[in-house]
């Protein structure tokens, strides 16, 4: 029997219009996969809902792999695949395996030479830093920062110090109720002349989007709390 394939499917980024963030192909492949492995099963059930009101939810099968589930690979996921179904990847927010959890499924598919299918969806990352201004032909994404200050400054200083030598734009995220904790540390830490990018809410119509030097920042009131936000600095 021909294996099935799996379909990473990017999801909002937010409570943004599905016509202007996703592609068709996105509510082509839900109405046609029937078994997800998602990061919530109860977001990913409603992200589904608002992509295809037809959807028969209550027939189709959810697996959860968030960062407290423990998927069976070989028992939840290879059987289904070896089927001949389709199976298809959700992730909380954007592009799956970006920032996200799933690429330990996409390394278990490659194993067993099941195809790994990506769609095209919103990233936070790389809208980010297509709007920034800042280097997109070298740039790196490093996660979240240390939490420990002393910690945080060493790390701030060591991508401020690549963003000198080499020219690479660096790029970074926090938790969004920390956001104005980090925003405070990078104001202190990083030269006058250092340029940051702060983009929130992304895709969303309260979608934020500023590049000025840390000496115009210093100046700029900004309310950034509880918003998902992406930092840029070069």
């Amino acid at each position: 029997m021909k294996k099935g394939k799996l379909y990473l499917i990017p999801s909002l980024l937010g409570d943004s219009d599905v016509n202007t963030c996703l592609p068709n192909a996105i509510s082509n492949h839900i109405k046609e996969v029937n078994i997800f492995i998602v990061e919530n099963i109860r977001s990913a059930r409603r992200f589904i809902r608002k992509v295809d009101k037809e959807k028969d939810i209550d027939n189709t099968i959810f697996y959860a792999f968030g960062k407290h589930d423990k998927l069976d690979l070989e028992n939840d996921f290879l059987p289904h695949i070896l089927n001949g179904e389709n199976v298809g990847f959700i992730s909380e927010a954007g592009l799956p395996c970006v920032a996200d959890p799933g690429s330990k499924i996409v390394a278990y598919a490659h194993d067993f030479q099941i195809q790994v299918i990506p769609l095209i969806g919103p990233s936070s990352i790389f809208l980010a830093l297509m709007a920034s201004g800042m280097n997109g032909q070298n740039f790196a994404f490093t996660g979240y920062l240390p939490i420990d200050k002393s910690e945080r400054t060493r790390a701030l200083r060591v991508l401020e110090s690549l963003t000198k030598k080499t020219g690479q734009t660096q790029i970074f995220m926090e938790t969004p109720y920390r956001n104005h904790q980090l925003f405070d540390t990078i104001i202190k830490v990083c030269s006058n002349n250092t340029k940051l990018c702060i983009a929130s809410d992304i895709t969303l119509p309260t979608e934020y989007i500023k590049t000025k030097t840390i000496a115009e920042w210093k100046e700029e009131k900004i309310n950034m709390h509880k918003k998902p936000a992406i930092f840029l600095i070069g």
